[in-house]
């Protein structure tokens, strides 16, 4: 359950989130589409959240030297722990420390899940590559089930709502769902960077161990399978994600249901046609987000999760 102040921010504390809202508008190309259903409060903490994130990849995915990445993600941590011990004031030059310290007072943030963020950032910084899915799920914790939990202290869970103790693991599941999406969709592009996320073990038992920088796969290579393999994966994290839904409050279970939404027509998008990722970047329509969102608003996304998911677990 979420314990926040409500108090209004002060006006350089406002400026600090107008700045953070701004990033998010003009950088999230699927996020923006679900906090704008939430409560100002919760919407300004949830867009400092976004800038922060935003500019730990931001420094992941430049092209500065590998060193020197490393050295400003620690900085950006160092920066992190000065929010944590409250060594960041009002008036600070730095918008998006002072938007975070304040969302951290108000809510109940578990700010450990930045520092993972950076972790998983300096493991792409590093080119780490992955043999198993269990070992590519360390990945996709660190930089997008953390993001999930770091959310959820936002959202908080609503007084009484069954299995509450295990939101924080579905918030994780549900961000595993997502950055898995993410990897099937960027793997041309990802390629393209020198980086491959998905595990060896899959990529050998399709033929598809040589990558996909090359304009054309190798002869027997199974693309449309291993992509059906990882979307069926991928649905399974959904499925246990979902359960998520009913113990958050109505707006906030419709944000979550409205971010979770398009990158599951994504998904659907992604399956019926695999070799899409391999001729560019698969993304749905302005509208069709905003329909996603609505339906989200309206609970009839949440409702129909909810039946899917309890027929699935008959």
């Amino acid at each position: 359950m979420t314990v926040e102040d409500t108090t209004r921010p002060s006006a350089p504390v406002q400026a600090a989130y107008s700045y953070c809202e701004a990033v998010t508008g003009q950088q999230a190309r699927n996020f923006a589409y679900g906090i704008r259903l939430l409560p100002a409060d919760k919407r300004q903490a949830m867009s400092a959240l976004y800038a922060f994130s935003r500019r730990v990849d931001d420094i992941g995915d430049g092209t500065l030297a590998p060193e020197e990445k490393h050295e400003r993600l620690e900085a950006t941590r160092t920066l992190l722990d000065r929010v944590r011990k409250g060594d960041v004031a009002e008036d600070d030059t730095d918008p998006v420390a002072v938007a975070l310290a304040d969302s951290a007072r108000r809510f109940p943030i578990p700010l450990e899940g930045l520092d993972e963020l950076i972790d998983g950032v300096l493991m792409d910084v590093r080119g780490a590559t992955y043999r198993t899915w269990d070992e590519l799920a360390v990945y996709c914790r660190c930089v997008a089930g953390a993001i999930g939990r770091l959310s959820l202290g936002v959202f908080g869970t609503q007084p009484g709502a069954a299995e509450s103790a295990r939101a924080a693991e579905y918030a994780d599941t549900l961000g595993l769902a997502l950055q898995l999406t993410n990897i099937l969709r960027d793997v041309r592009e990802d390629a393209g960077n020198g980086r491959t996320y998905l595990p060896a073990e899959d990529l050998a038992r399709f033929g598809c161990e040589d990558g996909f920088a090359a304009r054309t796969l190798p002869a027997g290579a199974d693309f449309a399978g291993l992509v059906h393999f990882e979307v069926r994966r991928a649905r399974a994290l959904f499925v246990e994600g979902y359960r998520l839904l009913p113990m958050l409050d109505r707006r906030s279970g419709a944000c979550v249901a409205a971010m979770a939404g398009i990158y599951r027509r994504l998904l659907d998008r992604i399956e019926r046609d695999p070799e899409a990722v391999l001729r560019g970047r698969v993304s749905l329509p302005g509208p069709e987000k905003a329909y996603v969102a609505v339906r989200g608003l309206s609970g009839l996304d949440a409702r129909h999760i909810a039946r899917r998911t309890a027929r699935r677990s008959a």
